[in-house]
């Protein structure tokens, strides 16, 4: 499994503005300069984490992204779910259905238990533990 291009570029984002002091906001030329990631393509990022109540936005000279709550109220599992929806590492896991084994597949156990403790462990990483606190 691989997170897309896409929602790494938005991990990047997020985290580059959780290192922003609250309530200041970045032109998102400077995100995409800062973090590599192509203007066009974070243009959507940014429109995708908004509609996800992850980033506010606004237009104009004093315009910009921040962030829509703060760092420690926003995990991985937010930003790469809002990008690519909800992490299924087999479709088996949702639909016992979609296997001809149904539930005598002795991997699909297997594949809930991966796939429960992936989703935990970025449901549980902040992105205020990735910011390096400044004392």
């Amino acid at each position: 499994m691989q997170i897309t291009r896409q929602a790494d570029y938005a991990i990047r984002a997020v985290l580059y503005l959780s290192k922003l002091d609250p309530g200041e906001r970045a032109a998102t030329g400077i995100v995409a300069r800062e973090q590599s990631i192509p203007p066009s393509f974070l243009a959507k990022i940014i429109s995708q984490l908004s509609i996800a109540g992850l980033l506010h936005t606004s237009r104009g000279a004093r315009g910009g992204v921040m962030l829509a709550r703060e760092a420690q109220d926003i995990s991985l599992l937010d930003v790469v779910e809002a990008i690519d929806g909800p992490i299924t590492l087999n479709e088996c896991v949702l639909d016992t259905g979609a296997c001809v084994l149904g539930d005598d597949c002795e991997l699909r156990e297997v594949w809930c238990a991966a796939q429960d403790e992936l989703v935990t462990r970025l449901k549980a990483t902040t992105f205020s533990q990735m910011v390096p606190s400044v004392n």
